[in-house]
């Protein structure tokens, strides 16, 4: 079996690679798993040899870094959505605002293409869900913690559905995403609209 298409067991994350020896040739590989999907490639018709010639690297330099395909899937989308930001933590709308920002970027057009590629793979393969929930999860947690801080604080309603509201501001982000100007919301300042419209009903 090609170790680039084995299914990874459970528990297994990817093998960290050390210090890249190319870290541009990283960046190069992940864009150009990223840059196939936003163009309508499937994740099931992804191929190593298509991404190794969009990145212009050899195979070899794939299979180096990722033992299948779908930690180097996982690795792109932890690359399209970024660092997590540091907060300033003076208020929940502000914290709210900046991480919302973070979460998108001029690319998010192209990277909204990418997560409705990737929804019908999440849905099937209960690994890859897994795998993805990793890179999601410190990002929900972090949100999290800023609701409970603004409950705790009297900023936000006692009693607040902490879980109900993170999912309407990341639903919301990530439709928006998807199908931009068809929302009928406009893209500029989506983030400051989308939190206030939360927080109407959220404050104290």
């Amino acid at each position: 079996m090609n170790p680039m298409t084995s299914t990874v067991s459970p528990g297994q994350e990817r093998k960290a690679p050390g210090r890249p020896r190319n870290a541009q040739a990283d960046e190069a590989i992940l864009d150009a798993v990223l840059t196939l999907l936003a163009e309508g490639q499937s994740t099931a018709a992804l191929s190593i040899e298509a991404v190794a010639a969009r990145a212009g690297v050899g195979k070899a330099t794939l299979y180096r870094r990722w033992p299948n395909k779908e930690a180097l899937l996982i690795d792109a989308v932890r690359s399209m959505k970024g660092p997590i930001p540091e907060l300033g933590g003076t208020s929940v709308r502000d914290d709210l605002i900046a991480l919302v920002t973070a979460n998108r970027s001029s690319r998010a057009r192209e990277f909204g293409i990418v997560t409705a590629c990737l929804l019908p793979d999440l849905l099937r393969d209960s690994e890859l869900n897994r795998m993805h929930h990793t890179v999601m999860e410190p990002r929900r947690e972090l949100m999290r913690e800023i609701l409970r801080r603004g409950i705790a604080d009297g900023e936000l309603r006692p009693d607040l559905n902490v879980e109900l509201t993170l999912l309407m501001l990341g639903g919301s982000s990530m439709m928006q995403g998807m199908f931009d100007f068809r929302t009928g919301v406009p893209d500029k300042e989506f983030p400051t609209a989308l939190v206030d419209a939360v927080l109407r009903g959220a404050r104290a």
